[in-house]
């Protein structure tokens, strides 16, 4: 191999190629993009939060403003429209007048309607019952015919105890002829006694087998006429038990029908034995004591009838003596084996002064009740209570006729506060319902939602990516303020890096 020339340059080894700078060549570029993006989103979060807080303080600052709860001219300042200021809010009560009348005293009492007659239809010979003449709920009549049973047996037996009859009678008939005959030969002496009384036994032994005929016929036609079924009283009749093609017996336990007697009907009920003296005081008079049956509510009244008698026995068990009433139960609201209320009116109490039972409170001075003066103040005033008929009490002491008493809205009441009567329908719109829902979301306030505006709300939802407006719903669901959801729209999105 030759050697290079003198002053020739060597050639240059093969060596590593330079690193060509690109995205993946670099790592401090790397760390400085990473750190640009943290600062960022860093210094969005801050700005973001930063102007949520500024309008929520805003918002509550316009809303403490004045003329807002809480604010300086408010009630919770403490000045002219706070508590006890002299524009302080009178709080509305219902009020009632005490009044002067007559009132009845009653004894309330728990009691069943019970049927005056409660008869089980059954049939009294056994047979095919061929027809059901009745429908299910249908009134009836005692003596209606309700189902037929075939006839046919019965009305054989009742012809051949007729023609036994007849035979009979005509051998009885004969037999008296030949007594007469035999009379007249005795008077002629043309027989012996002894034929004549022999003749009379005769006929006596006819009369004897007649009359036995005669029943015989008697049960055959009483008999025939049991295959008719008819009602025994009247009343109501109940569902069927037996449909026709069956065949009934004397001995069914549910027969064909139930009917109850519901026009009058009776009510059962009980009243304690402390309240017996009085009951049996009128009762033994002779004076008759009207009775009110009243639904399980006590809303609506069922009927009104007399107190008939008492049981002979007290309960010691419960302490309670049975009474019972008669109803005519005209409308039929009564019903068998209904559950009702029942007041007894024993008494009537001339001119004794009245107020409404809710205006009865208790506490630990005892019964009272709040007054209502003629400047819009209330005292508590201690009453002194007499009978009550479930509506109205009497008061023995304590206020007179012509005072206003609270019957609503004295749960927030004290010892001289003022306040506003009100109508009741009145009192009842203020009350709103525990269960009303309320609002959630953004709100809307003179057209624009929330504190910021229509197009920057807009903006805010097109301009957000789907995480941020998840966070946005949120935070106006927890109630943070419509302002902060609108600064949430305007807050920019993170750039991003090539």
């Amino acid at each position: 191999m030759p050697n290079p020339e003198q002053g020739q340059q060597q050639p240059i080894p093969p060596s590593r190629p330079p690193e060509v700078p690109g995205p993946a060549g670099s790592p401090r570029r790397k760390l400085i993009a990473a750190a640009l993006v943290v600062l960022l989103a860093g210094g969005g979060w801050y700005w973001y939060s930063h102007r949520g807080a500024g309008a929520d303080a805003q918002g509550t600052q316009g809303a403490r403003g004045p003329g807002g709860p809480g604010g300086a001219s408010g009630p919770g300042a403490g000045g002219r429209g706070g508590p006890g200021g002299p524009g302080a809010p009178r709080s509305p009560v219902v009020v009632s007048t005490v009044a002067q009348r007559d009132m009845d005293v009653t004894l309330n009492g728990l009691g069943n309607v019970t049927p005056v007659s409660n008869v089980t239809v059954r049939a009294q010979v056994s047979g095919p019952l061929l027809k059901v003449l009745f429908k299910e709920g249908q009134m009836v009549k005692a003596g209606d015919v309700l189902a037929e049973i075939d006839p046919r047996p019965f009305q054989a037996a009742f012809d051949q105890a007729v023609g036994q009859l007849a035979r009979d009678q005509a051998l009885l008939q004969n037999a008296r002829l030949d007594q007469k005959r035999y009379r007249t030969l005795l008077q002629q002496d043309s027989i012996s006694s002894q034929q004549v009384d022999t003749q009379d036994a005769l006929v006596r032994q006819y009369e004897g087998v007649v009359k036995t005929d005669q029943g015989n016929v008697d049960n055959a036609r009483l008999q025939l006429g049991y295959t008719k079924v008819v009602a025994p009283v009247s009343g109501r009749i109940g569902l069927r038990q037996v449909d026709p093609g069956n065949i009934v017996n004397t001995s069914d336990t549910n027969g064909i029908a139930l009917i109850t007697q519901i026009q009058p009907i009776a009510v059962l009920y009980t009243i304690p034995e402390d309240s017996l003296p009085a009951v049996l005081k009128k009762l033994n008079s002779g004076e008759k004591m009207p009775v009110q049956a009243w639904d399980r509510q006590m809303r609506n009244q069922l009927g009104d009838g007399t107190l008939l008698t008492t049981d002979n026995q007290i309960d010691t068990t419960t302490g309670t003596v049975k009474m019972k009433a008669i109803f005519p139960n005209a409308d039929g609201m009564l019903f068998p084996n209904q559950f009702v209320n029942v007041r007894t009116r024993v008494d009537t109490l001339k001119d004794a002064t009245v107020i409404p039972v809710a205006a009865v409170q208790r506490g630990q001075q005892g019964t009272f009740v709040y007054v209502v003066d003629d400047s819009s103040k209330v005292r508590v005033q201690v009453v002194t209570l007499g009978p009550s008929d479930g509506n109205r009490t009497a008061v023995l002491k304590g206020v007179e006729p012509g005072q206003r008493v609270v019957v609503d809205g004295a749960d927030r009441l004290k010892e001289g506060m003022t306040v506003e009567a009100v109508d009741p329908a009145a009192r009842a719109a203020q009350l709103v319902p525990a269960s009303q829902p309320r609002g959630r979301g953004r709100r809307r306030d003179g057209g624009s939602w929330g504190g910021a505006s229509g197009a920057q709300g807009e903006r805010g939802e097109r301009g957000a990516s789907a995480p941020q407006g998840e966070h946005r719903r949120q935070r106006e669901g927890a109630g943070s303020g419509a302002d902060a959801s609108g600064a949430a729209a305007e807050a920019p999105a993170p750039r991003r890096q090539p």
